[in-house]
This record gives structure tokens, C-alpha cells and sequence, in this order.
């Protein structure tokens, strides 16, 4: 049974979960700090958290994304926000794509960070508030929220350079 009131959140790591060891002088991800961010923001939506995986995108694998595409299978939400690293987020996205008829019906946004939350002066909450408000207004899909906009995951790309993410112009 669907529900399509409330908004799934599938955290899967990266950047916006990543904190500073103090001891190893590393950034690692622990914990996810979505809730913190969401407490922050004293928003008014019905969420269901489910911690997917915490890893840098970096180190995700094919089974890792088969485990994404399972979570967003098996939820019965047809809105569906996942925070996942920058640097393989159009990958991860391109596996839902390929999936799409498991998941005709769903809207699912992609967001992440460029810098960690737990640092400061980051970009993850307004990159969150972003995806949330973007999977109540899209059709269903696959899209990236990053920086203020709304892409067809299919028509993004990082730009690395500029540290955004941009519609792929060919």
C-alpha cells in the first residue's frame, strides 16, 4: 500500500554526513545528522528516516547501489528524498533510471553537500529543504536538488570545477 503523504528520507552517506575525527585528523561518516539538520529547520512534514547505508560515494559499488534500489522499492512512500555524496550521485541516479518501471510511480530527488554539515557554513540544509520541497512539486521521476535547483537526473552533471551541479549541455 502506497503512502503518499509522507516523504521518505534514504540516507546514504557522502559529504553531508561526514564529520571531523579529531584523533585520526579524518572526515568519517558515523551517524547520519539528518535529524539535526531537520530540528534546525523546524519543518512540518511527515518523514520516515531510514539509514540506508553511510559511506563516501566514492566507495560505493554496484551492490551498494542494488541496495538503494531496493530501499526505494520496498517503501511505500511515493515521495522519496535521498542524501547521497556528489561525486557519484548521477551513477547512483542512472541505476534508478535504468529501473524505472519499478518505480513508475515514485518521485525521487537526490541531494547531498560539498561540505560536511558538522563543519559549518555548509550547503546541506538548504540542499535538503531544497529536495524536500522539490519531491512534493515534481511529477514523478529521477532528479538531483543541489544549489538552489532542480535537475532530470538523466541532465546532470557535477561540475567540479565550480563545485555545482549544472544541466549537461552535450
Amino acid at each position: 500500500m502506497k503512502n503518499s503523504h509522507a516523504i521518505a528520507l534514504l540516507a546514504c552517506g557522502g559529504t553531508f554526513d561526514k564529520d571531523y575525527d579529531p584523533i585520526s585528523g579524518e572526515l568519517k561518516l558515523a551517524n547520519t545528522h539528518i535529524p539535526e539538520v531537520l530540528a534546525q529547520a523546524n519543518q512540518q512534514l511527515t518523514l520516515r528516516l531510514e539509514v540506508v547505508m553511510l559511506k563516501d560515494s566514492l566507495q560505493m559499488d554496484e551492490q551498494d547501489r542494488r541496495k538503494l534500489l531496493n530501499a526505494c522499492c520496498a517503501a511505500t512512500e511515493s515521495h522519496i528524498v535521498i542524501t547521497h555524496g556528489t561525486d557519484t550521485m548521477t551513477e547512483s541516479a542512472a541505476m534508478l533510471i535504468a529501473h524505472k518501471a519499478q518505480l513508475a510511480d515514485k518521485t525521487l530527488v537526490f541531494t547531498g553537500a560539498m561540505r560536511p554539515f558538522r563543519l559549518g557554513r555548509s550547503d546541506a540544509g538548504f540542499n535538503l529543504g531544497s529536495a524536500l520541497m522539490a519531491v512534493q512539486l515534481a511529477a514523478p521521476g529521477v532528479y538531483i536538488a543541489m544549489n538552489g535547483r532542480l535537475l532530470a537526473a538523466d541532465n546532470a552533471v557535477k561540475n567540479r570545477a565550480l563545485g555545482i551541479f549544472e544541466p549537461y549541455l552535450g
